[in-house]
């Protein structure tokens, strides 16, 4: 069931912290990162963000969320993240598609590590365009997509 949640609510705020860790330091690794920003994000930054998060859930636990930066000229998804317990489930793509579906716009856009390779080839299977590359300064390298509806 996905379903949106209310993140200025500390304890619905820590369980979304709590898999954004779990699940950010699995891509960490994937990326080789040994500062890795996503992992430092604490809870009064998610309480204070002016973003929308969907979760996932399955086996009445809270699987996966999608964090949605809605912009007057596009929709970012700004992380998706999914428990590692719930890998290759399918809920990641569940995610995205209730995103476009949902959002009326007429672009999306997101990003990721290079090396993430199960992220990339999920946005390119929804038809997101890759559009730019660049080095952070922590030191992973970075790629954005583009889908235009």
């Amino acid at each position: 069931m996905i379903q949106l949640l209310n993140h200025k609510d500390y304890e619905v705020t820590r369980k979304i912290r709590a898999i954004f860790q779990v699940s950010y330091a699995v891509e960490a690794d994937i990326l080789k990162a040994i500062e890795f920003p996503p992992l430092k994000r604490n809870l009064s930054e998610f309480l204070k963000c002016e973003t929308d998060f969907y979760s996932f859930s399955m086996e009445g636990l809270m699987a996966a969320v999608i964090e949605i930066k809605n912009n007057i000229e596009a929709i970012h998804i700004q992380s998706l993240v999914v428990d590692p317990y719930f890998f290759r489930q399918g809920i990641a793509q569940k995610l995205m598609k209730y995103v476009l579906e949902k959002y009326q716009t007429s672009l999306f856009t997101v990003e990721t590590g290079v090396l993430n390779i199960p992220a990339i080839q999920l946005y390119t299977k929804l038809g997101f365009v890759e559009t730019q590359q660049w080095d952070t300064d922590h030191g992973v390298r970075k790629v954005r997509f583009e889908k235009h509806i």
